[in-house]
């Protein structure tokens, strides 16, 4: 008889998943490429779930913003031995949130440090999200996650979380500008499954984002005055070129003799006056990996020397963005001009 019965609740399910199946598949205005899996379809009455569309998910900016998020992430959680390679993966649980969230806030949370059951995580993730919600709130922010979506591994609450403790904290990072993913909306109303398209803004502008005082002068010169740009890179070309001269070496080209980071590494001994050992950097580099690693490497060298953490990322510099040199040099500039 128990047999019988689970035999029938096993058909009775297959039914419904069969049913709920033709309601996907005749939904309206379902973009061409989104997969609604029986899973996701299995929906109690006026439940909602939210996709990403494909589309959007192998969009470039949005690649490019979990990037850098994830590269900020593990530059903070550096001395925790931290190392995130997927948002979706490594922050469900609450363990990177909360370290990350203890370390820019300098705040303690009283959680458990490891949690292996669901119920466990998702007591940590409250912990957290209450703290992160205080925190935001009062400064006008509009609460995109939850510990239900987080912890669903909820791609866009992620990354709308992240974004906002990086512009709050005001992270040396660089967003892309205008991201935006769309989301496919699925309802359940009286049986039947209704599909919707709404499209999420991630980020904006940088001067939306982190504040009028995060755009430098070469925003504005870009920007504005792109006609004052040749007399600006000339300063900038005489500025490098009296010390790199004591190397007999010369600049003609900002964009381009700086990408491998080699010109950078030997300028920073320069004006700290030490010498740079050729073991920490790749003196003729040839792939992209290894000028990043120059690059990178002067960054360090910069900070040594007491600077800010360059905004600018080494692939930006190694890719011959110009704003992104410029900032770089400009900020030399401007800290070693008296350097003799």
């Amino acid at each position: 008889m128990a047999g019988l019965l689970c035999g029938t609740k096993r058909k009775k399910q297959v039914s419904d998943l069969h049913e709920e199946g033709k309601n996907a598949i005749n939904a309206p205005m379902l973009p061409s490429g989104t997969d609604i899996h029986p899973e996701d379809t299995l929906m109690e009455e006026n439940a909602e779930r939210f996709m990403i569309n494909p589309t959007s998910r192998e969009s470039p900016k949005f690649k490019d913003l979990q990037k850098v998020l994830i590269d900020w992430i593990n530059s903070e959680l550096e001395e925790d031995r931290i190392i995130v390679k997927d948002l979706e993966e490594d922050c469900y649980d609450g363990q990177v949130l909360q370290k990350l969230f203890e370390k820019l806030s300098g705040r303690k949370l009283n959680v458990a440090e490891v949690t292996q059951s669901e119920i466990g995580q998702k007591q940590k993730l409250q912990t957290v999200l209450e703290a992160v919600n205080e925190l935001l709130r009062p400064h006008g922010w509009t609460i995109e996650w939850s510990v239900d979506s987080i912890h669903s591994k909820n791609l866009v609450a992620i990354v709308y979380l992240l974004v906002a403790l990086a512009m709050h904290f005001q992270a040396p990072i660089r967003l892309p500008e205008h991201v935006s993913v769309q989301l496919v909306v699925v309802k359940k109303r009286e049986g039947i499954l209704q599909t919707a398209v709404v499209t999420k803004e991630l980020t904006s502008t940088t001067e939306m984002m982190m504040g009028r005082f995060e755009r430098d002068a070469f925003d504005t010169l870009l920007d504005h005055a792109p006609d004052k740009l040749n007399v600006v890179k000339t300063s900038l070309i005489t500025f490098v070129n009296k010390h790199l001269n004591k190397l007999n070496l010369e600049v003609t080209e900002l964009e381009s003799q700086f990408a491998d980071g080699v010109y950078l590494i030997l300028l920073m001994g320069l004006l700290e006056d030490y010498f740079v050992p050729l073991y920490n950097f790749f003196l003729t580099p040839e792939s992209f990996e290894q000028k990043v690693h120059n690059v990178a490497f002067a960054f360090e060298l910069m900070q040594d020397g007491g600077l800010k953490k360059p905004k600018a990322r080494p692939e930006d510099v190694v890719n011959l963005n110009l704003k992104s040199t410029l900032r770089v040099l400009y900020n030399l500039f401007t800290n070693y001009k008296n350097t003799e």
